[in-house]
């Protein structure tokens, strides 16, 4: 796993994951064994685990994240690898096709250009005097986001512009959110990323006080005082995972198993911050939000 094992994002991912094994006849303690690993957003924890768990050569993997992902590519070419929440897996050589993915690998995708084009729209939605909208992310954690800046910037017709914010430490993040709190019409997406996972909080809170509005894709954002949310159930995903591990252990080769995208998604709105930012949200967008957190 690429977070923090007490992440509020985390545990739903791994009850659904468990439940929805047990539903399949898998025990854990009994027909199956399950070994876990947290790697906090750190590049160094997840080489080191991912070598471990090769090493104890399972009968399969479930990865989580782009990160994970790669460092078991470079390890195995034979433990199946089942991913929860990739990253373009194509483009990253990860797989050869959604349909038809080859090798060990297969699983679960998470974002892709069209939801940082619906990002742009929301942020466009609840500030109508926004230009740019910024999206921060760690390039050691999280790489793939160059490349969908690219896809977004050649198809979405959007008075908005798209800028990208690369940061590696705290600092970093805190001094790259103060500028652009500066700067006029500026918003900020925090799109899936283990660095942004494990400090959620902070960028909500910093945020707030910047009076910058902002979109993530985690729901546990808004939860914790962001303005907003929207992305795939992520619990949805895992609990989908459970399945391709289960077909994995019975027999079934990843490479036949096709990747699938995301099909439920949540929109979550923190009404408190809108009004600490001095934002109305309009009641058109209210009424399409699963979830309003007073």
């Amino acid at each position: 796993m690429a977070g923090s094992e007490g992440s509020p994002e985390n545990a739903p991912r791994i009850a659904a994951f468990t439940q929805a094994l047990t539903a399949l006849g898998w025990r854990e303690g009994d027909n199956v064994q399950i070994k876990y690993r947290w790697s906090a957003g750190k590049n160094e924890l997840v080489e080191q685990y991912a070598k471990e768990l090769v090493d104890n050569a399972p009968d399969v993997i479930l990865a989580n994240s782009t990160t994970v992902i790669s460092a078991f590519k470079r390890r195995t070419e034979s433990i199946p690898v089942v991913f929860a929440l990739a990253m373009d897996p194509v483009g990253l050589g990860q797989i050869k096709s959604l349909a038809h993915p080859g090798g060990n690998f297969t699983g679960f995708t998470f974002i892709d250009p069209e939801l940082i084009g619906k990002w742009m729209e929301l942020l466009g939605d609840v500030a109508p005097g926004l230009t740019q909208a910024a999206i921060l992310f760690n390039p050691d954690t999280m790489n793939p986001y160059p490349n969908f800046i690219r896809e977004v910037q050649r198809t979405q017709k959007s008075r908005i512009s798209i800028k990208p914010i690369p940061v590696r430490t705290t600092d970093e993040m805190m001094s790259a959110m103060q500028r652009l709190a500066e700067l006029p019409g500026c918003g900020l997406m925090i799109g899936p990323d283990p660095f942004n996972n494990v400090h959620l909080k902070q960028i909500a809170e910093l945020a707030t006080g910047l009076r910058l509005p902002t979109i993530s894709v985690y729901r546990s954002y808004v939860t914790l005082g962001g303005l907003m949310a929207y992305g795939p159930d992520v619990a949805d995903v895992f609990r989908r995972s459970a399945a391709y591990v289960d077909r994995i252990l019975k027999g079934e080769k990843p490479a036949d198993l096709p990747v699938q995208q995301p099909n439920k998604f949540e929109f979550t709105i923190n009404l408190k911050t809108a009004k600490a930012l001095g934002l109305v949200i309009p009641p058109t967008l209210l009424a399409t939000a699963d979830e309003t957190i007073e």
